[in-house]
């Protein structure tokens, strides 16, 4: 399977081109990057501005991107001109840029998900299980990244609310407190950390009936995105235009 990786200097494009090179069923045939860098893992890295032009002579089979949402968008678009599948694990995405997406995967297949962890799609099935369990207990969500992180709540975060709304219903969505905030029923604290170099962590705090469950995720390497992310791809190649997300892949 040959592969395409967009924001190949940076800290994930790395990790893609590490986990994609070490994969004998695979081969890279195109990276890109918006500012000028040296080869990563023996693979040249190009300019961006040219990934139109690239994708059709160079004819891959999956484009996988891990950037920021405005060009992200426009290396969707270019992979449904080209006619190229693509895995998407970039978030922060605005409601204009997800109906752009949408519009390319009438084209292509396009595979876009928060979070390319096996052990996240594992939590968030606990936590619809555990929510409609336990449906009055207290919820409060909190995730902490890296410094460097842009968009909070992260993607992840929000999937497991929207997860949450699922299985409840719903409900009123409180960032963070401070002064007088005495707790309504129904509302689910959101709290976002950013330090140091931390990977990924979410944890969904359940408390009620003098009692308290805790579901966490924590990703010690962000290796193990790069790996579910040409899972995905692995799978996504050939299947009918469309969109899907990593639980499908899985």
């Amino acid at each position: 399977m040959e592969v395409a990786v967009t924001g190949a200097g940076g800290h994930m494009g790395r990790e893609v081109l590490a986990a994609a090179t070490d994969r004998e069923e695979m081969d890279v045939v195109l990276a890109v990057n918006r500012t000028a860098v040296g080869p990563v893992e023996g693979v040249d890295i190009e300019d961006e501005s040219d990934l139109p032009r690239l994708l059709d002579e160079r004819d891959p089979d999956v484009l996988v991107d891990f950037t920021v949402p405005d060009p992200s968008t426009r290396y969707v678009e270019a992979c449904a001109d080209a006619g190229v599948a693509a895995v998407v694990g970039t978030t922060g995405f605005s409601d204009s840029q997800r109906d752009v997406i949408a519009d390319a995967a009438e084209s292509v297949p396009v595979l876009r998900a928060a979070n390319f962890a096996r052990g996240v799609a594992a939590l968030r099935r606990a936590i619809r299980e555990a929510v409609a369990a336990v449906p009055d207990y207290d919820a409060e969500l909190t995730e902490t990244h890296h410094n460097r992180k842009r968009d909070a709540p992260s993607g992840t975060a929000l999937t497991i609310l929207d997860d949450i709304d699922d299985a409840r219903g719903d409900a009123d969505r409180v960032h963070g407190r401070e002064g007088e905030q005495p707790r309504e029923d129904g509302e689910i604290g959101v709290h976002a950390r950013r330090a140091g170099d931390v990977t990924g962590e979410h944890e969904l705090l359940l408390a009620g009936n003098h009692e308290v469950l805790t579901l966490t995720h924590r990703a010690e390497s962000r290796g193990v995105f790069a790996e579910g992310a040409l899972d995905a791809a692995d799978w996504l190649v050939g299947r009918p235009a469309g969109e899907y997300d990593f639980e499908d892949a899985l």
